[in-house]
């Protein structure tokens, strides 16, 4: 009975030590002047999502997750202290943790696929812009090539080149993001859905100036440069907000 006890508690170590080491690291990093919430969908688990000016919070992801991460801004609750909203990237919930809705646009995208430590990683612009970011893979190799994992990024704010038909502004008219063709017009041709779907999907005239600001962003449904690269074996992953 005591060796059927031991090794109960031997494989219960092996396997609590395997799920530690699968578990991947992120380094979230605001340097934005103000603060951002932290969401995820679906959730994280992060129990305080806030994140101050010049604040880096190590965060283990759990492994295996697929799903998308974005900063939400300009947060509060109303007179009532009961609902919780944010002016960009809100998730509905009237929570300061998001319960794994989507966020309602504009807000800057970063997908992750984590599958035994191997990640697979993007900036999308394809729901807006709200914050500048950074993704910097440390350490590792790309998976499919050569070399480190390469960065990728959209750290320049978009204010300057967003078209009047897709500014976000709060309730007192101020800029607060740029919102994508796709969700400001809902145009198939926008949305690559209908006979501009598949092959039809074609940069348009708003992903092509969001593409010269931020070249390593995919900026319409159908955007595949850079690739969606596939990280193995970084130690970590830098996700930094305002990094310029």
């Amino acid at each position: 009975m005591a060796n059927k006890a031991v090794f109960s508690l031997f494989l219960l170590l092996v396997i609590s030590g395997w799920r530690v080491q699968s578990d991947i690291t992120f380094n979230f990093d605001n340097e934005c002047s103000f603060s951002v919430w932290l969401a995820a969908s679906p959730s994280i688990g992060d129990g305080d999502p806030e994140r101050g000016p010049g604040t880096l919070e190590i965060f283990s992801m759990p492994d295996p997750w697929t799903g998308s991460i974005w900063a939400r801004t300009k947060c509060s609750y109303d007179a009532s202290l009961n609902n919780f909203t944010c002016e960009t990237g809100d998730c509905g919930s009237g929570l300061v943790q998001c319960q794994s809705p989507p966020p309602k646009p504009p807000a800057t995208l970063l997908n992750f696929g984590i599958n035994q430590n191997v990640v697979t990683y993007e900036v999308n612009l394809n729901h807006g812009f709200n914050v500048p970011v950074r993704i910097k893979p440390v350490g590792g190799s790309l998976v499919g090539g050569s070399g480190p994992c390469p960065v990728v990024d959209c750290i320049k704010n978009l204010k300057d080149v967003c078209p009047s038909p897709l500014t976000a502004l709060n309730q007192n008219g101020v800029y607060v993001g740029c919102n994508s063709p796709c969700d400001a017009l809902q145009d198939p041709k926008y949305c690559c859905t209908g006979a501009s779907a598949g092959q039809a999907c074609q940069p348009n005239e708003y992903s092509k100036t969001f593409k010269q600001v931020c070249q390593l962003a995919h900026t319409y449904p159908g955007d595949n440069d850079p690739p969606i690269y596939k990280c193995s074996g970084a130690t970590s992953y830098d996700v930094t907000f305002c990094p310029l």
